[in-house]
Parts: C-alpha cells; structure tokens; sequence
C-alpha cells in the first residue's frame, strides 16, 4: 500500500501533550529531597531538557543556594615573620578557611599543584 507523504514514519515518536497539572506534579516529584532529575525524566519518559524547561516555567531556581560556595572576607595584613622560610622565597599566602584551618602557600608554590587543591577543597 502507497504510503501518504502526509503521515509520519512508523520508526518517529508522536509529540506528547502534557497538561499543566501533569507538568506541575513532575516538577514536583524533582524538587524532592534525593531526587535525581535524570531519574525522573526517565520514570516519565521524558527528555531530561524538557523537564528542566519546565522547572524554569515553574520559577525553579535551578542553582539552589546550598550548592553555591559562600563569599568569604579577605584580609590583607602586614608580613610576620614566621618559623619556617623556604629557601629562596620572598613571601607567602596564607589561605584562612571558613572551620579556621590555614593553609601556606609560598612564593614557588606550583601554580598547578595550588589549582588542584583548591578545587579539591570546593569539593
């Protein structure tokens, strides 16, 4: 039988219409504590962009504020003198962190090494 240009392939998926209700009870089910949004787009066939749309439809906020990193004062203060001076060095900075640990770091500090352990520590 001659196929109708008309209607769709038999391999494409027909678009689905999700009312507003449906949407919102989706949204929901992500915004739950321990909810993966993969997990829930997939448990409702849906395409994992499609429910983060939503989400921003919804007036989500998709970064939560626990999951970004506090801004922390600085302060410059005068050089002391310290026990220890590495060889060669002409100075050093100290990294204060917010439980009050300190960490040195000295003038011939790799610039990798201090990238690696700083993004260790935003973990």
């Amino acid at each position: 039988m001659p196929r109708n240009d008309d209607d769709p392939p038999a391999h494409r998926r027909r678009r689905r219409s999700w009312s507003l209700e449906e949407k919102r009870r989706i949204v929901d089910e992500s915004l739950e504590d321990g909810a993966s949004i993969a997990e829930v787009a997939r448990r409702h066939d849906l395409n994992t962009n499609q429910l983060f749309t939503w989400r921003r439809q919804f007036g989500v906020d998709l970064a939560a504020p626990q999951d970004l990193a506090p801004i922390l004062p600085v302060t410059i203060t005068p050089d002391t003198a310290t026990e220890y001076s590495a060889p060669g060095s002409t100075g050093q900075m100290e990294i204060v962190l917010a439980e009050g640990d300190r960490i040195l770091v000295w003038s011939d500090v790799e610039t990798a090494a201090l990238s690696r352990v700083v993004k260790a520590l935003r973990r």
